[in-house]
């Protein structure tokens, strides 16, 4: 099976987001072109990593887009016992790291290109790789900014990403903010006559905390979510020189992911008012007590109509009766939102492999993608929408 021959060779390209991701852009781009399809290579402002973006069939009439990540996810700490970055099949099921976060999607979509270079479609397939979306969906918005000026944009997509090859029509958006707590510093011995900003950090974490008990208790639903309401977490905090050093300094980092009824703007603004007032019940202590909030990296969620073209389309190349949301986030919010590209969430593999130690996917999964995107093809040559 050609996908599992570029599936092999897609694992050996270590893309963790941290890292380049050109060795494995110019190895599909070779293989895109070997077929005679053209690529445009979209590089990051240091070229450093790069975007793919590839169209096979007739311009001048809008497309169906295949879109798939190509950074992973780190390994550092993780207990592997089989190589990450070496495909290793076993029991119907090949391992490696991005197996199922998404070199399985990436190589099926690989090998549906080189199969329609070679047939006569009516509606164009096009192609978009991107780099960075684990770390908050960044490489995909260059490729976003030239499909923008493009005369014609895709007339739907179908993002990849993991899903037991399940149709999703949605998923919560994200935003990603550092709370700056400033305290005043001193000697441990005389922790009263300072303002430790760890503990206006903990006062902070309170009032998220608060937050996420009154979302949970009286927030907007929707079911269709494992967690069916807005969620509010702290992923890490920094702070603290030495036990001895009352600290002046203590950065908590928060998100807040949304579901499409709920304004995650209008969250963030309540939080900054707690915030104002925990620094203000400071400042008799330290003039300079203050919790600034920034935010760090925003992305939109996915609420595709089930009702709609898309959402049907892709349903009759899976066969699917029924749709579903997804937990985890993706670049289809910002092909929706900025693109006005409804998107759709299918691909092979379970997100409760990912990000794990001898992550896999299926075989039977692989086939299951090739089979959809063989239907693709097969309505893209008889040039759906007629």
């Amino acid at each position: 099976m050609d996908t599992i021959r570029i599936f092999e060779r897609l694992i050996t390209f270590p893309t963790v987001s941290r890292d380049s991701n050109l060795d494995l852009i110019g190895y599909a781009a070779d293989l895109l072109e070997a077929s005679g399809v053209a690529c445009q290579i979209v590089n990051s402002a240091d070229g450093h990593k790069a975007n793919l973006f590839a169209t096979i069939g007739p311009a001048g009439r809008p497309g169906v887009m295949l879109s798939g990540h190509t950074d992973v996810v780190p390994i550092d700490g993780q207990n592997w016992t089989l190589p990450p970055f070496e495909m290793t099949e076993r029991d119907g099921k090949l391992y490696g790291r991005g197996a199922a976060d998404m070199k399985g999607f990436v190589a099926s979509a690989l090998a549906a290109c080189i199969r329609a270079s070679k047939m006569a479609l009516r509606t164009p397939l096009h192609l978009a790789l991107s780099y960075d979306e684990e770390v908050g969906c960044l490489g995909v918005r260059d490729l976003i900014e030239m499909l923008s000026a493009a005369p014609q944009r895709p007339r739907l997509c179908i993002v990849g990403e993991p899903t037991n090859m399940q149709v999703s029509t949605g998923h919560k958006g994200k935003l990603a903010a550092r709370a700056v707590c400033r305290g005043r510093e001193g000697h441990s011995a005389l922790a009263p006559l300072a303002l430790n900003a760890i503990h206006l950090g903990c006062d902070f974490v309170r009032a998220l905390r608060d937050e996420q008990e009154r979302l949970a208790r009286d927030g907007a639903r929707d079911g269709d979510y494992d967690i069916p309401y807005t969620t509010v977490h702290v992923g890490k905090i920094d702070a603290g020189v030495a036990l001895n050093i009352v600290p002046n300094l203590c950065q908590v980092d928060f998100e807040i992911r949304n579901i499409a009824a709920d304004d995650a703007a209008g969250i963030l603004d309540r939080l900054r008012d707690a915030a104002a007032r925990i620094a203000e019940d400071a400042v008799s202590i330290a003039a300079e007590a203050a919790i600034e909030i920034e935010i760090t990296n925003t992305y939109p969620g996915l609420d595709t109509p089930a009702a709609s073209e898309a959402v049907a389309f892709v349903k009759s190349l899976t066969g699917a009766n029924d749709t579903m949301k997804v937990a985890f986030g993706t670049e289809g919010g910002l092909f929706s939102r900025d693109l006005g590209t409804p998107a759709v969430v299918c691909g092979p593999g379970s997100m409760a492999q990912g990000h794990k130690p001898d992550e896999f996917v299926s075989v039977e999964q692989l086939r299951r993608c090739d089979g959809m995107l063989d239907r693709l093809l097969e309505r893209l040559t008889d040039g759906w929408p007629s």
